[in-house]
Protein backbone atom coordinates (compact mmCIF):
# COMPACT_ATOMS: atom_id res chain seq x y z
CA UNK A 1 0.00 0.00 0.00
CA UNK A 2 1.77 3.27 -0.86
CA UNK A 3 1.55 5.93 1.35
CA UNK A 4 -0.20 9.05 1.35
CA UNK A 5 0.90 11.58 -0.48
CA UNK A 6 2.46 14.99 1.30
CA UNK A 7 1.84 17.38 -1.48
CA UNK A 8 0.32 18.13 -4.52
CA UNK A 9 2.61 17.86 -7.39
CA UNK A 10 1.44 20.40 -9.97
CA UNK A 11 3.32 21.03 -13.55
CA UNK A 12 3.81 24.67 -14.54
CA UNK A 13 4.10 26.32 -18.21
CA UNK A 14 4.64 29.57 -19.03
CA UNK A 15 5.76 31.66 -22.09
CA UNK A 16 6.01 35.01 -22.61
CA UNK A 17 7.70 36.87 -26.22
CA UNK A 18 11.45 37.77 -26.86
CA UNK A 19 12.84 38.16 -30.11
CA UNK A 20 16.30 37.19 -30.15
CA UNK A 21 19.13 37.28 -33.00
CA UNK A 22 20.04 33.87 -32.92
CA UNK A 23 18.55 30.46 -31.30
CA UNK A 24 20.68 29.69 -27.91
CA UNK A 25 18.70 26.96 -27.36
CA UNK A 26 18.10 23.72 -28.66
CA UNK A 27 14.03 22.90 -29.17
CA UNK A 28 11.36 24.67 -27.99
CA UNK A 29 12.03 26.56 -25.42
CA UNK A 30 13.76 29.47 -26.38
CA UNK A 31 12.43 30.35 -30.47
CA UNK A 32 9.60 31.01 -32.19
CA UNK A 33 9.37 34.60 -30.67
CA UNK A 34 8.53 32.99 -27.43
CA UNK A 35 10.44 31.97 -24.51
CA UNK A 36 8.94 28.82 -22.77
CA UNK A 37 9.60 27.99 -19.14
CA UNK A 38 8.79 24.96 -17.12
CA UNK A 39 8.38 24.29 -13.51
CA UNK A 40 6.99 22.60 -10.60
CA UNK A 41 4.81 23.82 -8.21
CA UNK A 42 4.08 22.17 -4.52
CA UNK A 43 1.00 22.59 -2.53
CA UNK A 44 -0.29 20.93 0.60
CA UNK A 45 -2.18 17.46 -0.18
CA UNK A 46 -4.73 18.60 2.25
CA UNK A 47 -5.48 21.71 -0.03
CA UNK A 48 -4.83 24.16 2.92
CA UNK A 49 -4.50 27.82 1.25
CA UNK A 50 -1.28 30.42 1.45
CA UNK A 51 -0.27 33.51 0.98
CA UNK A 52 3.21 32.80 0.29
CA UNK A 53 5.25 30.76 -2.27
CA UNK A 54 8.55 29.85 -2.04
CA UNK A 55 10.23 30.32 -5.07
CA UNK A 56 13.51 27.84 -5.63
CA UNK A 57 15.48 28.09 -8.76
CA UNK A 58 18.66 27.46 -10.02
CA UNK A 59 20.58 28.97 -13.32
CA UNK A 60 20.40 25.46 -15.44
CA UNK A 61 19.50 22.84 -12.69
CA UNK A 62 15.57 21.93 -11.77
CA UNK A 63 15.74 21.60 -8.21
CA UNK A 64 11.83 19.80 -7.46
CA UNK A 65 13.84 16.01 -6.88
CA UNK A 66 16.06 17.64 -4.62
CA UNK A 67 15.82 17.71 -0.17
CA UNK A 68 15.42 21.52 0.53
CA UNK A 69 12.44 22.33 -1.47
CA UNK A 70 10.52 19.39 -1.00
CA UNK A 71 11.11 19.22 2.89
CA UNK A 72 9.40 22.60 2.67
CA UNK A 73 6.53 21.12 0.67
CA UNK A 74 6.40 18.34 3.10
CA UNK A 75 5.82 20.67 6.04
CA UNK A 76 2.55 22.64 4.29
CA UNK A 77 4.62 25.40 2.16
CA UNK A 78 3.67 26.48 -1.22
CA UNK A 79 6.79 25.90 -2.94
CA UNK A 80 7.44 26.41 -6.95
CA UNK A 81 10.74 24.84 -8.17
CA UNK A 82 11.20 27.32 -11.66
CA UNK A 83 13.57 26.18 -14.56
CA UNK A 84 15.23 28.84 -16.73
CA UNK A 85 15.40 28.52 -20.14
CA UNK A 86 18.46 26.64 -19.80
CA UNK A 87 17.33 24.47 -17.46
CA UNK A 88 19.79 21.16 -17.66
CA UNK A 89 22.62 23.02 -20.31
CA UNK A 90 24.14 26.07 -19.28
CA UNK A 91 26.23 25.73 -22.16
CA UNK A 92 24.95 29.24 -24.10
CA UNK A 93 23.25 30.38 -20.69
CA UNK A 94 23.21 34.41 -20.67
CA UNK A 95 22.66 34.84 -16.71
CA UNK A 96 20.59 38.01 -17.88
CA UNK A 97 18.30 36.56 -19.55
CA UNK A 98 18.03 34.51 -16.45
CA UNK A 99 16.29 37.33 -14.30
CA UNK A 100 13.61 37.76 -16.52
CA UNK A 101 12.52 33.97 -16.44
CA UNK A 102 12.90 34.85 -12.76
CA UNK A 103 10.94 37.73 -12.92
CA UNK A 104 8.34 35.99 -15.35
CA UNK A 105 7.37 33.41 -12.78
CA UNK A 106 7.19 35.72 -9.64
CA UNK A 107 4.55 38.23 -11.43
CA UNK A 108 2.50 35.29 -12.59
CA UNK A 109 2.56 33.79 -8.76
CA UNK A 110 1.60 37.79 -7.65
CA UNK A 111 -1.10 37.93 -10.73
CA UNK A 112 -2.67 34.90 -11.65
CA UNK A 113 -2.11 32.56 -8.59
CA UNK A 114 -2.53 35.44 -6.12
CA UNK A 115 -0.15 35.20 -3.73
CA UNK A 116 0.71 38.28 -1.75
CA UNK A 117 4.03 37.50 -1.04
CA UNK A 118 6.88 35.68 -2.60
CA UNK A 119 9.90 34.63 -0.74
CA UNK A 120 13.43 33.64 -2.73
CA UNK A 121 15.06 30.78 -1.51
CA UNK A 122 18.45 30.68 -3.43
CA UNK A 123 20.16 27.18 -2.61
CA UNK A 124 23.62 26.68 -4.18
CA UNK A 125 23.44 28.47 -7.55
CA UNK A 126 20.25 29.76 -6.79
CA UNK A 127 21.98 31.75 -3.72
CA UNK A 128 23.71 34.47 -6.07
CA UNK A 129 20.70 33.70 -8.39
CA UNK A 130 18.19 35.20 -5.68
CA UNK A 131 20.49 38.06 -4.66
CA UNK A 132 21.07 39.48 -8.00
CA UNK A 133 17.31 39.28 -9.01
CA UNK A 134 16.40 40.72 -5.67
CA UNK A 135 18.84 43.56 -6.28
CA UNK A 136 17.85 44.41 -10.31
CA UNK A 137 14.24 44.26 -8.96
CA UNK A 138 14.61 47.08 -6.46
CA UNK A 139 17.36 49.35 -8.18
CA UNK A 140 17.34 48.42 -11.79
CA UNK A 141 20.43 49.16 -13.93
CA UNK A 142 20.94 46.56 -16.35
CA UNK A 143 20.31 47.32 -20.32
CA UNK A 144 22.92 45.06 -22.31
CA UNK A 145 25.07 41.75 -21.52
CA UNK A 146 28.82 42.25 -20.92
CA UNK A 147 28.92 41.09 -24.43
CA UNK A 148 26.97 44.41 -25.57
CA UNK A 149 23.83 42.74 -26.01
CA UNK A 150 20.64 44.26 -25.49
CA UNK A 151 18.57 43.38 -22.97
CA UNK A 152 15.92 44.79 -21.03
CA UNK A 153 15.95 44.26 -17.48
CA UNK A 154 15.76 47.93 -16.67
CA UNK A 155 12.55 47.89 -18.32
CA UNK A 156 11.00 44.66 -17.73
CA UNK A 157 8.90 45.54 -14.35
CA UNK A 158 10.82 42.53 -12.00
CA UNK A 159 8.90 42.53 -9.11
CA UNK A 160 10.94 42.01 -5.95
CA UNK A 161 10.69 39.13 -3.38
CA UNK A 162 9.63 40.20 0.38
CA UNK A 163 12.62 37.90 1.60
CA UNK A 164 15.48 36.39 0.57
CA UNK A 165 16.81 32.86 1.92
CA UNK A 166 20.49 32.14 0.76
CA UNK A 167 21.04 28.80 1.52
CA UNK A 168 24.61 26.51 0.98
CA UNK A 169 24.96 28.97 -1.41
CA UNK A 170 28.01 30.32 -3.54
CA UNK A 171 28.69 33.85 -4.36
CA UNK A 172 28.59 33.68 -7.71
CA UNK A 173 29.19 30.71 -10.48
CA UNK A 174 32.18 33.34 -11.42
CA UNK A 175 33.69 33.16 -7.44
CA UNK A 176 33.47 29.41 -7.63
CA UNK A 177 35.06 28.93 -10.64
CA UNK A 178 37.70 31.19 -10.20
CA UNK A 179 38.60 29.17 -6.90
CA UNK A 180 38.00 25.46 -8.31
CA UNK A 181 39.78 26.06 -12.05
CA UNK A 182 42.95 24.22 -12.78
CA UNK A 183 46.07 27.06 -13.25
CA UNK A 184 48.31 24.15 -14.02
CA UNK A 185 46.58 24.68 -18.12
CA UNK A 186 49.19 26.16 -19.85
CA UNK A 187 47.38 25.58 -23.41
CA UNK A 188 43.75 25.87 -23.47
CA UNK A 189 44.04 23.72 -26.65
CA UNK A 190 46.06 21.47 -25.11
CA UNK A 191 45.11 19.98 -21.54
CA UNK A 192 48.28 18.03 -21.51
CA UNK A 193 50.25 20.71 -21.51
CA UNK A 194 50.70 21.45 -17.55
CA UNK A 195 52.43 23.37 -15.18
CA UNK A 196 54.00 20.26 -12.81
CA UNK A 197 54.52 22.66 -9.90
CA UNK A 198 50.48 23.48 -9.95
CA UNK A 199 48.88 20.53 -10.71
CA UNK A 200 47.39 19.81 -7.09
CA UNK A 201 46.39 16.25 -8.58
CA UNK A 202 50.45 15.17 -10.02
CA UNK A 203 52.50 13.42 -7.58
CA UNK A 204 56.00 15.33 -9.28
CA UNK A 205 54.34 18.42 -7.99
CA UNK A 206 56.89 19.29 -5.08
CA UNK A 207 53.83 21.17 -3.51
CA UNK A 208 52.12 18.91 -1.22
CA UNK A 209 49.67 18.90 1.51
CA UNK A 210 49.74 20.77 4.17
CA UNK A 211 50.29 23.58 1.68
CA UNK A 212 52.49 26.48 2.19
CA UNK A 213 50.86 30.13 2.44
CA UNK A 214 53.07 31.15 -0.45
CA UNK A 215 51.96 28.38 -2.55
CA UNK A 216 48.25 28.92 -2.02
CA UNK A 217 49.49 32.86 -3.18
CA UNK A 218 50.82 31.59 -5.90
CA UNK A 219 48.01 29.15 -6.96
CA UNK A 220 45.35 31.45 -6.20
CA UNK A 221 47.08 34.23 -8.57
CA UNK A 222 47.68 31.58 -11.34
CA UNK A 223 44.23 30.62 -11.46
CA UNK A 224 42.71 34.28 -11.92
CA UNK A 225 45.13 34.75 -14.57
CA UNK A 226 43.66 32.06 -16.22
CA UNK A 227 40.29 33.08 -15.93
CA UNK A 228 41.21 36.73 -16.92
CA UNK A 229 43.49 35.08 -20.16
CA UNK A 230 39.81 33.33 -21.03
CA UNK A 231 38.08 36.30 -20.62
CA UNK A 232 40.33 38.46 -22.92
CA UNK A 233 40.13 35.87 -25.88
CA UNK A 234 36.51 35.74 -25.51
CA UNK A 235 36.13 39.73 -25.98
CA UNK A 236 38.72 39.87 -28.69
CA UNK A 237 36.90 36.90 -30.49
CA UNK A 238 33.61 38.17 -30.41
CA UNK A 239 35.16 41.65 -31.69
CA UNK A 240 36.83 39.92 -34.56
CA UNK A 241 33.26 38.12 -35.03
CA UNK A 242 31.32 41.12 -35.23
CA UNK A 243 33.71 43.03 -37.40
CA UNK A 244 33.40 40.37 -40.29
CA UNK A 245 29.79 41.58 -40.17
CA UNK A 246 28.81 37.97 -41.69
CA UNK A 247 25.97 35.50 -40.56
CA UNK A 248 28.41 33.80 -38.07
CA UNK A 249 27.58 35.44 -34.33
CA UNK A 250 29.08 32.80 -31.67
CA UNK A 251 31.41 30.40 -31.10
CA UNK A 252 31.80 27.50 -28.51
CA UNK A 253 34.47 26.12 -26.75
CA UNK A 254 36.02 23.69 -23.84
CA UNK A 255 37.09 24.78 -20.71
CA UNK A 256 39.17 22.42 -19.83
CA UNK A 257 40.31 21.03 -15.97
CA UNK A 258 37.82 22.73 -14.13
CA UNK A 259 37.66 21.56 -10.74
CA UNK A 260 41.33 21.43 -8.71
CA UNK A 261 40.70 23.92 -5.47
CA UNK A 262 43.51 22.94 -3.33
CA UNK A 263 40.68 23.21 0.00
CA UNK A 264 39.74 19.67 -1.82
CA UNK A 265 43.17 18.04 -0.49
CA UNK A 266 44.40 20.33 2.41
CA UNK A 267 41.27 20.12 5.04
CA UNK A 268 43.66 22.63 6.62
CA UNK A 269 42.19 25.36 4.38
CA UNK A 270 39.24 27.39 5.24
CA UNK A 271 38.25 24.47 7.83
CA UNK A 272 35.11 22.89 7.99
CA UNK A 273 33.39 19.87 8.70
CA UNK A 274 33.59 18.51 5.16
CA UNK A 275 35.29 14.91 4.15
CA UNK A 276 38.62 15.17 2.61
CA UNK A 277 39.72 14.36 -0.60
CA UNK A 278 36.26 15.18 -1.91
CA UNK A 279 33.74 17.38 -3.10
CA UNK A 280 29.61 17.26 -4.18
CA UNK A 281 30.29 15.63 -7.55
CA UNK A 282 32.67 13.01 -6.49
CA UNK A 283 36.41 12.22 -6.65
CA UNK A 284 37.44 15.89 -7.65
CA UNK A 285 41.08 14.80 -9.66
CA UNK A 286 37.87 12.61 -11.77
CA UNK A 287 35.86 15.61 -11.92
CA UNK A 288 38.24 17.81 -12.91
CA UNK A 289 38.48 16.59 -16.07
CA UNK A 290 34.80 14.86 -16.61
CA UNK A 291 32.14 15.91 -18.69
CA UNK A 292 29.91 17.97 -15.47
CA UNK A 293 33.00 19.86 -14.50
CA UNK A 294 31.91 23.85 -14.50
CA UNK A 295 32.15 25.60 -17.63
CA UNK A 296 33.07 22.73 -19.61
CA UNK A 297 31.51 23.57 -22.59
CA UNK A 298 30.38 27.53 -23.02
CA UNK A 299 30.50 29.41 -25.74
CA UNK A 300 31.69 33.22 -25.61
CA UNK A 301 28.70 35.48 -24.67
CA UNK A 302 28.22 33.17 -22.25
CA UNK A 303 31.46 32.73 -20.63
CA UNK A 304 31.71 36.65 -20.16
CA UNK A 305 27.77 36.68 -18.63
CA UNK A 306 28.54 33.89 -15.94
CA UNK A 307 31.71 33.08 -15.96
CA UNK A 308 34.24 35.74 -16.29
CA UNK A 309 34.57 37.34 -12.47
CA UNK A 310 35.15 40.95 -13.45
CA UNK A 311 32.10 41.03 -16.35
CA UNK A 312 29.01 38.84 -14.87
CA UNK A 313 26.02 40.32 -13.20
CA UNK A 314 25.76 37.41 -11.42
CA UNK A 315 27.97 38.77 -8.66
CA UNK A 316 26.07 37.96 -5.36
CA UNK A 317 29.19 39.77 -3.40
CA UNK A 318 28.25 43.08 -5.07
CA UNK A 319 24.33 42.20 -5.53
CA UNK A 320 23.99 41.76 -1.64
CA UNK A 321 25.08 45.40 -1.15
CA UNK A 322 22.21 46.68 -2.67
CA UNK A 323 18.88 44.74 -1.34
CA UNK A 324 16.78 46.16 1.31
CA UNK A 325 14.71 43.08 1.42
CA UNK A 326 14.51 40.52 4.98
CA UNK A 327 18.12 38.02 4.25
CA UNK A 328 18.82 34.96 5.94
CA UNK A 329 22.07 33.20 5.24
CA UNK A 330 22.56 29.49 6.04
CA UNK A 331 25.84 27.88 5.95
CA UNK A 332 26.10 24.03 5.77
CA UNK A 333 29.24 23.42 7.93
CA UNK A 334 30.37 20.35 6.07
CA UNK A 335 29.26 21.92 2.69
CA UNK A 336 31.19 19.96 0.41
CA UNK A 337 30.42 22.33 -2.92
CA UNK A 338 30.55 25.45 -1.43
CA UNK A 339 33.33 27.30 0.27
CA UNK A 340 32.86 27.58 3.81
CA UNK A 341 34.33 31.50 3.03
CA UNK A 342 31.52 32.67 0.83
CA UNK A 343 28.01 32.48 2.96
CA UNK A 344 30.05 34.43 5.70
CA UNK A 345 31.36 36.63 3.25
CA UNK A 346 28.07 37.52 1.66
CA UNK A 347 26.62 38.07 5.11
CA UNK A 348 29.09 40.62 6.19
CA UNK A 349 28.45 42.65 2.93
CA UNK A 350 24.78 42.66 3.04
CA UNK A 351 23.61 46.28 3.85
CA UNK A 352 19.92 45.40 4.37
CA UNK A 353 18.70 46.32 8.29
CA UNK A 354 16.86 42.81 8.18
CA UNK A 355 19.60 40.30 8.15
CA UNK A 356 20.12 36.90 10.10
CA UNK A 357 23.36 34.36 9.50
CA UNK A 358 22.75 30.80 11.24
CA UNK A 359 24.70 27.52 10.95
CA UNK A 360 23.29 23.99 10.56
CA UNK A 361 26.26 21.79 12.39
CA UNK A 362 27.60 18.75 10.47
CA UNK A 363 25.22 19.34 7.20
CA UNK A 364 26.70 18.45 3.54
CA UNK A 365 25.62 20.46 0.60
CA UNK A 366 22.65 18.12 -0.08
CA UNK A 367 21.93 17.01 3.16
CA UNK A 368 22.35 13.46 1.77
CA UNK A 369 21.62 10.79 4.60
CA UNK A 370 21.32 13.41 7.22
CA UNK A 371 17.34 14.04 7.55
CA UNK A 372 17.73 15.66 10.93
CA UNK A 373 19.75 18.41 9.73
CA UNK A 374 17.07 18.72 7.08
CA UNK A 375 14.66 19.00 9.36
CA UNK A 376 16.71 21.56 11.55
CA UNK A 377 16.90 23.74 8.37
CA UNK A 378 13.31 23.47 7.27
CA UNK A 379 12.49 24.25 11.00
CA UNK A 380 14.89 27.01 10.87
CA UNK A 381 13.58 28.74 7.76
CA UNK A 382 10.17 28.56 8.88
CA UNK A 383 10.40 30.28 11.86
CA UNK A 384 12.50 33.01 10.86
CA UNK A 385 9.51 33.21 7.96
CA UNK A 386 6.85 33.09 11.21
CA UNK A 387 8.72 35.84 12.58
CA UNK A 388 8.28 38.11 9.90
CA UNK A 389 4.88 37.10 9.07
CA UNK A 390 5.42 35.73 5.75
CA UNK A 391 4.39 31.71 6.87
CA UNK A 392 1.71 31.27 9.43
CA UNK A 393 2.45 30.07 12.56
Amino acid sequence: MSATPQFHTEWVHLQYEETAAFTETYGFSGNQGAVNLEAIRFRPADGRPSDTLMVFMHPSSTLQLLPVPRAMAAAGAHVLCAGSRYQRNDTALILEKVLLDLGAYIRHAKTVWGYRHVVLVGWSGGGSLAVSYQSQAEQPTITHTPAGDPVNVKGAGLIPADAVIYQAAHLSRAHLLAEVIDPSVKDELNPDDRDVDLDIYDPRNPNQPPYSEAFIQRYRAAQMARMRRITAWAKQSLAELKARNTGELERGFIVHRTLADPRFLDPALDPNDRRPRWCYLGNPETVNTGPVGLARFTTLRSWLSQWSLDDSCGNGLEAVKTIRAPLLVIENTADDAVPTTHPRMLFEAATTADKTFSQIRGATHYYAGQPELLAEATRLIQSWLVARGLLEG
